[in-house]
């Protein structure tokens, strides 16, 4: 067993302009493009949690706030805020702000959790560091990870039950 890492060993934050490639026809971004980007930071942090591959499982939510435009900065972050034995979950907060006002205040836009699963060369699940939180914020993600990570197990019984499976 490996030792117990901070939320903070594996914390990413990444910073990207939005352009009129990623909108669609009201000048927006595409939400599919925040979920990449989102996807790609968690990608980053169950890495390094990990200390290996981990692949996306599922995208357990994804809450979008507000629009993203073309010329908004937008910056994601994300830390592991539950691990097992060999999954994570990781959440992202996404940020924006336009590109030509550094006074105006950073706008909360996008909010998700994805579940990771950290993999070995023949893509078989491995064992992951266990998640030391270090102060009382970092404790409460955990706790709302778990509950999380429940209501996903209870739901997928529910569902293999209604369809007659063990």
């Amino acid at each position: 067993m490996t030792e117990p890492l901070p939320p903070s060993y594996g914390r990413v934050s990444l910073g990207v302009v939005m352009s009129a490639r990623e909108a669609n026809l009201l000048g927006n971004i595409h939400g599919g493009e925040i979920v990449k980007l989102a996807d790609q930071t968690a990608g980053a942090v169950a890495q390094r949690h990990s200390g290996g591959p981990a692949v996306t499982a599922a995208l357990d939510e994804m809450a979008f706030l507000a629009p993203v435009h073309v010329g908004d900065i937008v910056r994601t972050f994300s830390q592991v805020n539950w691990a097992g034995t060999s999954s994570m979950e990781v959440g992202v907060r996404v940020e924006t702000q336009p590109w030509n006002d550094p006074s105006s205040a950073a706008l909360h836009v996008a909010s998700a959790y994805f579940v990771f699963v950290a993999i070995d060369a023949e893509g078989r699940p491995r064992l992951v560091p266990p998640l030391a939180p270090e102060d009382d914020t970092e404790r409460r993600r955990l706790r709302e990870a778990e509950i999380r990570r429940a209501h996903r197990l209870a739901r997928k019984q529910e569902i293999d039950a209604a369809r007659g499976r063990p």
